[in-house]
């Protein structure tokens, strides 16, 4: 039987699978049925220290990714800490309240969030732009007026992630949550000509699939630039996409876009389809995987002269998807088996991608 469950900075989740902060986890309501539908820990909405004016609309679904202008929550503070948090913490899970945003803001409310009994604080950095001493200081703030763990979650806009890693580590920080939405974009509705969102200029940040590759990018540098845990986030839609993120060096995962889509039986359904790939593969507990891609990242290019993969006949079921992406046009399906013309094909590893069955590869 595997064992799904991880310790970090003393909290013990039953899974690494746990909601970032958004509307999924807009109230205590929310946060119990996160809880129910099998999320590890808890990580509620963001506070500070007076309640959001949101814009509306605020969230458009865009291809398979969301837009969005939310901000922190709209509910006073006060709310979150005589009801909200005490709700959640009936379930038995860690909580990680988030609080924004500057030194000043954090001081005021961290003592009362640690107060009303959250287990950790993560620190939200989206509205600090790509000031590295603004995030600092909110870190070294946190650090001083609590004793709880504190994660600072970073943006993906810094100039760079390794950097401001770097940074928080010494200012105190006991973990880093890596990354929050991409900013800022913008949908328009062609049909009347107007933004899709209704903050200034429509402008939104974007997350969910489209921008999982940036993330684990991030986690993966920042885990091998600090010694601090890190939490990946950032387009995890199954349980595919969370071990890409710990095999990177991530020790727990966070998801939004994913719940909002599918409702809150994805943490759940995410932690299954884990277990079942460990024990496909051979692992035990979380550990054994953690981190474990990067030794393969390479300090030069693998190589840059062409080498064509292989095809594995026993595999190919001939769907065609080598031939339908193959730009070089290399691959051809004859006789309902993908061949490769080595004269043709570029090495470039489209095929390998895209084959369904992993009959082709290098």
């Amino acid at each position: 039987m595997v064992d799904l469950s991880v310790e970090i900075c003393g909290l013990k989740f039953r899974n690494p699978i746990l909601p970032a902060a958004g509307p999924t986890v807009r109230d205590g309501d929310a946060l119990v049925k996160a809880a129910d539908g099998g999320a590890g820990g808890l990580v509620a909405k963001t506070v500070s220290v007076s309640p959001a004016h949101v814009p509306r609309p605020n969230m458009v679904k865009v291809k398979d990714s969301i837009l969005n202008a939310e901000l922190w929550s709209d509910l006073p503070l006060e709310q979150w800490l005589r009801f909200e948090y005490a709700k959640a913490k009936k379930k038995g899970l860690p909580l990680i309240a988030s609080v924004g945003y500057k030194a000043d803001e954090i001081r005021a409310v961290a003592p009362k969030v640690k107060a009303a009994g959250v287990d950790a604080l993560e620190l939200s950095t989206q509205h600090l732009g790509r000031d590295l001493e603004l995030v600092t200081e909110a870190t070294k703030a946190a650090k001083e007026v609590v004793d709880i763990p504190v994660f600072v979650k970073l943006s993906p806009d810094a100039f760079d992630v390794v950097q401001f890693a770097r940074a928080v580590e010494g200012a105190g920080a006991d973990g880093i949550v890596a990354i929050n939405a991409l900013g800022l974009g913008l949908a328009i509705d062609i049909e009347n000509t107007m933004p899709m969102l209704g903050s200034v200029s429509g402008h939104g940040w974007l997350s969910g699939p489209a921008i999982k590759s940036l993330a684990v990018r991030c986690v993966a540098d920042v885990c091998r630039a600090v010694k601090i845990p890190v939490i990946g986030v950032g387009g995890i839609s199954n349980e595919r996409d969370a071990v890409e993120f710990i095999m990177a060096g991530a020790s727990a995962v966070q998801l939004s876009t994913a719940a909002i889509i599918r409702g809150y039986k994805i943490y759940g359904l995410i932690a299954d389809g884990m277990a079942k790939f460990m024990r496909a593969k051979g692992y035990n507990s979380i550990a054994d995987f953690k981190g474990i891609a990067l030794r393969h990242l390479p300090e030069q290019p693998f190589r840059t002269t062409s080498k064509p993969p292989e095809v594995i006949a026993s595999r190919c079921t001939g769907c065609g998807l080598c031939e339908q992406y193959c730009v070089y046009e290399a691959a051809k399906v004859v006789r309902k088996i993908a061949r490769i013309d080595p004269v043709k094909c570029y090495g470039c590893g489209m095929c390998v991608s895209v084959c369904p069955t992993r009959a082709v590869r290098f």
